[in-house]
């Protein structure tokens, strides 16, 4: 109880600082600095100082590739994506969401499993968004994971050898920086890796293999039931209802509920499911 009530005013300040210079460079709307706020500082109150710097690493790495290239992708994204790169509440609590959940469980039951869990869920976060800045730029032009059917850059479910690469490597990327927050928190006095166990290398497994699970769930959930619109005047699929040209998009598949952010959500938690029984099983 004493570490959390140093930890919660810490969360607050920092992910608050974070928050606005993200705001400041345009990278958060305004609805998404509350939505930071909210996610981080629950991650670092209820986690402790290794869980929240695993998320800003997470939201550094993926900030930084969002504006990698930005102009190469900014048709893709305009025509495709329903929200460009300045996130909003729903974006920080897609990405965050499932990550504050696994630091208050934490609390009750402190368990290595719910820290891997954790990696889990922000290495899928990490992996879908290294996936998508990257695989926009493959050459050749992805294929729909259901069927393997070429399809147009962007479209939900499309997936690149490029840009699977790119999920792994987002995937490591969150381990990698778990393990060495987690090392740091050791020799600065903290429980480092005692809280989970010591197992270096199961905790780096479960961040790959739930990362690229997660991401590729989230692929199949987009090329199957994602609320995808249908543009009558440019006809291009998009996930806006009211495209860019400013036409009023139909309905063209899947569930009208199940739009970007919660096929994120959801995948988290899968991926987090999976890299907690990675974990438990090595």
């Amino acid at each position: 109880m004493q570490n959390l009530l140093i930890q919660l005013p810490v969360g607050i300040v920092l992910s608050g600082l974070i928050a606005f210079l993200a705001y400041k460079r345009n990278s958060l709307s305004k609805s998404g600095v509350a939505g930071a706020m909210l996610v981080g500082t629950a991650i670092f109150g209820f986690g402790g100082w290794a869980w929240g710097m695993t998320l800003i690493a997470f939201f550094v790495l993926s900030t930084l590739l969002s504006h990698y290239k930005e102009r190469e992708k900014e048709h893709i994204a305009a025509e495709k994506f329903d929200k460009g790169g300045t996130r909003d509440f729903g974006q920080a609590a897609a990405n965050g969401g499932a990550g504050a959940l696994a630091a208050l469980a934490y609390i009750f039951v402190p368990d290595p499993l719910i820290l891997a869990a954790f990696a889990g869920i922000m290495a899928t976060v990490n992996a879908d968004t290294w996936a998508t800045e990257i695989g926009v730029l493959s050459t050749k032009p992805p294929r729909l994971i259901t069927n393997f059917e070429p399809v147009e850059p962007g479209t939900s479910g499309g997936v690149t050898w490029l840009g699977t690469l790119a999920t792994i490597g987002g995937a490591i990327a969150i381990g990698l920086s778990l393990i060495l927050f987690l090392a740091l928190d050791g020799i600065f006095g903290g429980a480092g890796f005692s809280v989970a166990g010591g197992a270096i290398l199961s905790l780096l497994a479960a961040a790959a293999v739930g990362g690229l699970a997660g991401s590729l769930f989230d692929s199949l959930l987009g090329a199957t039931v994602q609320s995808i619109y249908f543009c009558p005047t440019c006809e291009k699929e998009t996930e806006k209802r009211l495209h860019t040209c400013g036409t009023q998009t139909d309905h063209a598949r899947g569930w009208h509920w199940l739009n970007n952010d919660l096929v994120n959500f959801i995948s988290s938690i899968v991926g987090g499911l999976i890299a907690g029984l990675v974990f438990w099983l090595m």
